[in-house]
């Protein structure tokens, strides 16, 4: 499915004085959740057991997902010649395991499961596109722009078997809606934080809400009104709303003052 591989990033022009402090702790644990696919993969396999189509680009997401945790902890490493991608990964997934071994979705319908699945693209297209503008350093600024790229491409891919799905199980849009909104605010759940922790001094004990508010502040202060825009016509897409411009501006403007609360209070949390 990618256009890219390792050998196709600036490697050499990597910049350490151009560098943002603040932006390194939270590539470090996007390394972490990125590289965490292949749990991911064998949920959604278990869940379309018995749909080849699903299970093959599955795989093949996932790989991809893989490529991604590489190359940004491979830039994290650079940035931060102390950080262990090895074992910051082992504490991760010792303290953080997704519910495997299943065969029907935690959504209650395939269509559900997949509508969660692009807001998961949503999130990560905003999240990668918000770095890449907030970056000057050229590497990590390449890597996030092709990342970006594949979430969307992702978020398609989904929303294709969507779908095809929703042709079978007849989810109305309430029920869309609803997994939507419990799925964008999953985005508060122990996985970040915990991935946040481990990556960045695993050493003390686990402060669930100290470690989502250092990320959480860090990660929404790269966001701009102009990139939750889009964001807003993604989620719009998935659970049936035929956006047009005079909607999605005005609800990004409403997006972004709440975001801006929402940084106000998780900065109080990161202390």
């Amino acid at each position: 499915m990618a256009g890219w591989t390792l050998a196709d990033i600036p490697w050499d022009d990597f910049d350490p004085a151009r560098v943002d402090p603040d932006i390194v702790p939270i590539v470090k644990a996007a390394s972490l959740v990125e590289y965490n696919a292949e749990d991911y993969r064998d949920y959604l396999k278990g869940v379309f057991h018995d749909d080849p189509r699903m299970k093959a680009a599955v795989d093949g997401w996932a790989e991809e997902e893989v490529q991604h945790g590489v190359a940004l902890g491979r830039w994290a490493k650079m940035a931060d010649p102390e950080f262990d991608f090895e074992s910051s990964f082992a504490r991760f997934r010792e303290g953080f395991r997704l519910p495997l071994g299943v065969s029907d979705s935690v959504r209650g319908s395939r269509s559900g499961e997949l509508v969660a699945r692009c807001m998961v693209e949503t999130g990560t297209n905003t999240y990668y596109s918000a770095l890449a503008q907030a970056t000057d350093e050229p590497v990590l600024k390449e890597i996030c722009r092709r990342i970006a790229a594949d979430e969307f491409a992702h978020y398609c891919l989904f929303h294709t078997h969507m779908k095809r799905y929703l042709d079978r199980e007849e989810l109305g849009f309430w029920s869309r809606f609803r997994v939507a909104l419990s799925r964008i605010g999953e985005t508060e759940d122990d996985e970040l934080a915990y991935a946040y922790y481990a990556a960045n001094g695993g050493e003390r004990p686990y402060d669930r809400r100290g470690n989502s508010g250092a990320y959480g502040n860090r990660a929404l202060s790269c966001c701009t009104p102009g990139i939750l825009e889009r964001s807003v016509d993604m989620v719009c897409h998935a659970v049936g709303i035929k956006t047009r411009r005079w909607i999605s501006k005005p609800a990004a403007a409403v997006f972004w003052v709440l975001l801006k609360f929402r940084m106000s209070m998780l900065a109080r949390g990161a202390h």
